[in-house]
């Protein structure tokens, strides 16, 4: 049987951290005159209580050491369990959300998707506001250290490529994440506080600058306005985004060497120039399409282009203008925009750069061996070979990952939605994008119209994305639950 006890020790402490950070909006709203604060501190009474219940009936003598299924299990609780603790103040606040909408929210917050089923945002408390900020920062750094400490453990999606160096290989988490969180935090606050000192620069409220910095290094997308960055109409803080958004999407350990220094890792890793090369590429794209359909010219369209394509690959999903009317061509390069995601170790969704990268080297490697069936051509990532094992991983999640895009919008399909808010619903999900395509869901729409169950699907999409797919789809496994 799993041994349950450093499971609960270490979620109890997410829960009560995230039940702490419920009063810095109970405080916000406090000082604003608004009666929401209330809601909050009893929000945060009820989750610390709980989370501090788990902690003492979890906790042990000796340092918690945890096997690869307890590391499965506690990786998937973490964001089912902290989703349902999170939606208690969109359900006694404002919004007045049912449980469906208010953890669909929550999700799409610590995911860092940025879908919503709010809204009128702009007249929604403050307080509200902060709290969808919050989640999605703090879901940020979950994600980091998720990607690096326990990904490859599990070696999930050929995630193992990036075990951290050790040559440790026992069921356990990797001892160097301990020695690097606090430099990623640092890194991570940084990043934040210099994004919001610029926007504030540019000429955003104080209360604006700070939710979107949270929003914008998470790469989650959430805003305080229904027209998101199109509301500011400002052209400086648009380029400072596509800056802050490419950040969030590097690998947060290479963003840590190039603080001290050494900036020289960070340009040669083979994701990152693949990465920028791909925003490069549709970022041309897109400005073409806009002149040849004389949607827009000079500037603008290079802008407007540059933005929408970080937005979407970067899975932070903020809109600067509703791109919904500019035709089918350009539904056809956001989509396949929304498929890619960001770095491995960033707070991005999608498949990865690293993904692209194996899958293209198993597919040259095929071609030669058709010419030379006798050669030897490994599959590489960059300049290291990449084992069988690993290839086979990242084939398998490619099927998974289409597989469950495929499913998903099949399913809201059938339950009465045209095509393209189907299926690009569905890849919003999964890819933790957040905004999908067409009037209803788009830039300048929301998932409210949705039916509960459609909303209840989309959740799971939202986790199971955000999970690497096969962190979920293994816990119902018969075996996984065998001693």
């Amino acid at each position: 049987m799993i041994d349950l006890r450093p499971i609960n020790a270490i979620l109890g402490i997410l829960i009560a951290i995230l039940g702490t950070m419920m009063l810095v909006p109970a405080i916000v709203d406090l000082v604003s005159g608004d009666p929401d604060w209330l809601v909050f501190v009893v929000s945060a009474g009820v989750t610390v209580f709980v989370g501090s219940s788990l902690w003492l009936a979890g906790r042990q003598e000796e340092p918690a050491v945890l096997s690869v299924r307890q590391a499965f299990l506690l990786t998937a609780l973490s964001w089912i369990v902290l989703s349902g603790f999170g939606a208690l103040p969109f359900m006694w606040s404002a919004p007045d959300l049912n449980f469906a909408r208010a953890y669909f929210e929550t999700v799409s917050g610590l995911t860092t998707t940025g879908a919503s089923v709010i809204s009128d945002l702009d007249t929604m408390p403050p307080g509200i506001l902060l709290w969808r900020s919050l989640l999605q920062w703090y879901g940020g750094i979950g994600i980091i250290v998720f990607a690096i400490a326990v990904l490859p453990m599990l070696q999930i999606g050929g995630m193992q490529l990036f075990r951290t160096e050790s040559s440790d290989k026992s069921e356990k988490f990797l001892p160097r994440i301990g020695q690097i969180a606090n430099r990623i935090i640092v890194v991570y606050v940084t990043l934040t506080v210099t994004c919001a000192v610029l926007y504030a620069i540019t000429g955003m409220d104080l209360f604006d600058a700070v939710n979107h910095a949270m929003t914008t290094i998470s790469t989650g997308g959430f805003s305080t306005h229904d027209g998101s960055f199109g509301h500011f109409a400002n052209r400086t803080a648009e380029y400072i985004a596509v800056v802050f958004m490419i950040a969030g999407s590097l690998p947060m350990v290479l963003l840590v060497r190039a603080f001290a220094g050494d900036f020289h890792k960070l340009w040669v890793n083979p994701e990152v120039r693949l990465f920028l090369a791909i925003i490069a590429v549709f970022t041309v794209a897109s400005t073409l399409q806009q002149r040849a359909f004389h949607l827009n010219y000079g500037e603008e369209s290079f802008r407007l282009a540059l933005f929408n394509v970080t937005s979407l690959i970067t899975t932070t999903g903020f809109a600067a203008v509703d791109y919904a009317p500019w035709g089918a061509l350009s539904d056809a390069l956001y989509f396949l925009v929304m498929f890619l995601g960001g770095c491995t170790g960033s707070t991005t969704g999608g498949l990865k750069m690293f993904r692209l990268l194996v899958l293209a080297s198993a597919v040259r490697q095929h071609l030669r061996r058709v010419i030379y069936p006798n050669g030897v051509f490994p599959i590489r990532f960059g300049a290291t070979p990449v084992t069988d094992d690993v290839a086979a991983s990242v084939m398998s999640f490619l099927f998974f990952y289409i597989a469950s895009f495929f499913a998903v919008g099949l399913i809201i399909n059938m339950m009465g939605f045209d095509l393209r808010t189907s299926f690009s619903a569905a890849v919003a999900a999964v890819a933790n994008v957040g905004p999908g395509l067409g009037p209803l869901i788009g830039p300048a729409g929301t998932y409210g119209p949705m039916n509960d169950t459609a909303i209840w699907l989309l959740s799971f999409a939202m986790l199971v994305g955000r999970l690497e797919i096969f962190t979920v789809f293994v816990l119902f496994l018969p075996q996984f639950w065998r001693p």
